[in-house]
Parts: C-alpha cells; structure tokens; sequence
C-alpha cells in the first residue's frame, strides 16, 4: 500500500497530513505558510518525495447548497497544479465541516485558542484525509 497525502488549501495556509503505509489513519504533519507559488509547490514536492506519495487527498470547500465558490476554485487551480506538476493522482473530499470538526477536536482537547489558529489547518487535514480514508 502506498501512503497518501492530505491537503487542506487555504489562501495562507495549506494544512497537511499524511496516511500511515497500509491506509488506515491520518496523522498531521505540517502546516505550510504560503509564500510563493514556487515555494508552496518546492514544499509539496519535498513531502511528496520524502513519503513517497501517489494519491492527493485535497479538501474541496463547497458551499452548503452543494456549488462550488470563490475559495473552492482557488482550491481547485492550486490541486490542478499539483496534479499536473508531479503527475499525481488527485481526488477531491467534500470538506463543508473539516475545520468545523477540526475546531471542536482541538477544544475538546483542551488546546488554547493562540495554540489552535497554529494547527487548525494541519488537523483539518488529518479530519479531509481519515474522512477518505475511511469510506475505502
């Protein structure tokens, strides 16, 4: 089995999460600050080598109606990007209440509203990817 990234695309972050090698959970390994085009897509393809992905897990924002927004096409031209750069399989997950979800984790654990804006993105990721993860 080949290990799988997840991404949560934002317009200054991008939340990261990578699966275990047979597929089962998600873990958090990162929260990228977007800089540059360049330097986004260096970071991407570092994780890329390094867990030697094939498959990107990326969250699509939709709204509650189900169409697609300013911030879902965003998503949409940085994944295609990444698909087309490094020639990689890519799938879209609904992602309406991963940082919903990813907010209510990190409060339940406790964690301080300072501490949380620092890895709200990264679980999030973790919350797109298990969420895939889970429906194989």
């Amino acid at each position: 089995m080949e290990r799988i990234l997840g991404l949560d695309i934002g317009e200054k972050r991008i939340g990261v999460a990578v699966s275990d090698p047979l597929g089962y959970t998600a873990q958090g390994v990162k929260t990228i600050h977007r800089e540059s085009k360049v330097k986004d897509m260096k970071e991407i393809e570092d994780l890329l080598i390094q867990y030697e992905i094939k498959k990107v897990v990326v969250g699509m924002p939709k709204n509650m109606n189900g169409s697609i927004g300013p911030s879902g096409e965003m998503v949409k031209k940085v994944a295609e990007k990444i698909k087309n750069k490094f020639n990689i399989e890519l799938i879209y997950v609904d992602e309406r209440l991963s940082t919903v979800s990813a907010e209510r984790i990190l409060i339940e654990g406790d964690v301080r509203r300072e501490n949380r804006k620092k890895v709200i993105d990264m679980v999030a990721a973790t919350y797109i990817l298990q969420t895939y993860l889970d429906t194989k």
